[in-house]
């Protein structure tokens, strides 16, 4: 079937994300992964590239354009490429920082940060979660309390992507112990603000380089304009944003299950056992046959939820099928796939080695599988739950 999905624009779009991906990342992304981090130069190039900040108006040097699709393209040249580490960092700017600012920035905050962030000469990031909690937000022990008219926030964060390159961070703290969900608010931490610190670089199992980090905040002391949107609203702000990061990370899931089997179908139908392409082999057949059923089928949910995202209906239930559904099928294609290369599947000089050991974090961050579900099984106890 012809997919209607995108337009020869997007395409045309895909053309300029592979050339980049060509002339300014695989030359360096090897070392990048050995030396866990990619160079700060890059965030710039990306920016006078069109990688960055596309959905940020031109006023303040943002490409103007919001469709989702363009970021859709962008995953699937990362997941073609095996760019993962550098594909998460660009991501987590578009997808979840930069919405931020667009929503809830005051003109003043929007000039003082926006065109940094579009053009690459500042780095964001999100601090939300700490050392004792994890997908329990309201757990969070991170505070500030007012001492005349300023802000002074003390705490610690952990697993922040970016954390250590970040320019800006935007902080989730507990602002009034006894609001419950109301109890909190959003801050804007500047790299150099006193107090504010940055720990170790966090070993992770996979995605090398790709910078996460534990963030110290020690009475850093901010004034009403560090503050995003409206004391107290932060729980809120966050609810109606975290269905585009779990869109991001489902277009993402998609992306690399396709790529995973792809390089497999190559593989397969090159390589030879007992005297025939073990692409020929009855399992290896039906194993392929079920995961190019399954992307083929999981991309259309996919779409169908970027393009309610244009919309503005994008739900948190439909968003948190598509995250775990995808995520999990990432993890699944990309340890079946490499089964099907043998041996080799275990060196990392293969992209499915990488791609296998780059996926599981995906059904983790952004709201581990059994969270996403716990939502969808609320909302369809809430349907039956009598007035």
């Amino acid at each position: 079937m012809k997919s209607t999905f995108y337009t020869d624009d997007h395409e045309a779009y895909r053309e300029s994300v592979r050339e980049f991906l060509r002339r300014e990342v695989e030359p360096h992304h090897e070392r990048w992964e050995r030396e866990r981090g990619v160079d700060r130069a890059i965030w710039q190039k990306a920016g006078a590239n069109g990688m960055l900040g596309l959905g940020v108006p031109e006023e303040f040097g943002g490409g103007g354009e919001p469709d989702y699709r363009y970021r859709f393209v962008f995953a699937e040249e990362i997941a073609r490429t095996g760019f993962t580490s550098f594909g998460v960092g660009i991501g987590l700017q578009d997808d979840i920082v930069i919405p931020y600012f667009l929503d809830l920035a005051t003109p003043e905050q929007k000039e003082r940060w926006l065109p940094g962030l579009a053009s690459g000469e500042l780095i964001g990031a999100i601090a939300m979660t700490e050392p004792g909690t994890g997908s329990d937000l309201q757990g969070i022990r991170t505070a500030a309390v007012r001492d005349g008219d300023e802000w002074v926030l003390s705490g610690a964060k952990t697993f922040i992507t970016s954390g250590i390159q970040a320019d800006v961070v935007i902080v989730v703290a507990r602002t009034d112990p006894d609001a419950g969900s109301r109890g909190f608010t959003l801050f804007v931490v500047e790299r150099d603000d006193p107090g504010f610190t940055r720990g170790r670089q966090l070993d992770k199992v996979g995605l090398d380089a790709q910078d996460t980090a534990e963030l110290f905040f020690e009475r850093v002391r901010l004034g009403d304009d560090r503050v995003l949107g409206a004391p107290g609203a932060a729980m809120r702000y966050l609810m109606e944003r975290l269905p585009r990061e779990r869109l991001s990370i489902a277009a993402a899931a998609v992306a690399a299950s396709e790529a995973a089997v792809r390089w497999t179908l190559e593989y397969v139908h090159e390589r030879t056992a007992f005297g025939q392409r073990i692409g020929d082999f009855q399992n290896t057949r039906f194993v392929l046959a079920e995961l190019e059923t399954e992307t083929d089928i999981t991309r259309a949910y996919v779409e169908k939820a970027a393009l309610a995202l244009n919309d503005g209906e994008l739900t948190a239930v439909e968003a948190s099928k598509a995250k775990w559904w995808a995520s999990e099928l990432q993890v699944r294609a990309t340890s079946r796939c490499l089964q099907l290369f043998g041996g080799f599947g275990y060196m990392l000089e293969y992209p499915i080695a990488r791609a296998y050991r780059d996926a599981r974090i995906q059904t983790i961050y952004g709201g581990t599988t059994e969270i996403m579900k716990e939502i969808i099984g609320r909302e369809q106890s809430a349907r039956y739950t009598r007035t």
